[in-house]
């Protein structure tokens, strides 16, 4: 698998292998695990996304950071792996945040679960977030 250096600090990006209508990576930080998303979080793409990310919950740190802020569409299957995910993450005793876009936050909203979620409005928030934690 290739691996590319992330814009922040040297971090390796390590690509997903995802759909062809969702795409990302992972980059492992000292405490947590933040994954970069784009395309769409759809009925096609969830439960590849459900099954990818959930193995690396389980595997690495245990608090998550999703960023969705490149986003583009997000279905009600993509907000049921999305509740699934940080039910994982917190039984695993870690996190589960979200940065998150427009389209994200009123999809989140529009069925009230932006605090479960814990939506967050940049990857920097979401990493102040568990320092203070």
């Amino acid at each position: 698998m290739e691996r590319s250096l992330s814009y922040e600090e040297g971090i390796i990006a390590e690509p997903l292998n995802l759909t062809v209508s969702l795409r990302g990576t992972r980059e492992v930080r000292d405490n947590c695990q933040l994954f970069r998303l784009t395309g769409l979080l759809d009925a096609f793409s969830e439960p590849t996304f459900r099954k990818v990310i959930g193995g690396k919950i389980d595997d690495g740190p245990k608090n998550i950071i999703l960023d969705l802020s490149q986003i583009d569409f997000v279905d009600s299957s993509g907000l049921g792996a999305l509740v699934q995910l940080a039910k994982q993450a917190q039984n695993n005793e870690g996190t589960f945040q979200i940065v998150t876009n427009a389209r994200v936050t009123q999809t989140v909203k529009l069925v009230r679960l932006e605090k479960f979620l814990a939506l967050q409005q940049s990857v920097d928030a979401a990493l102040e977030n568990l320092k203070q934690a």
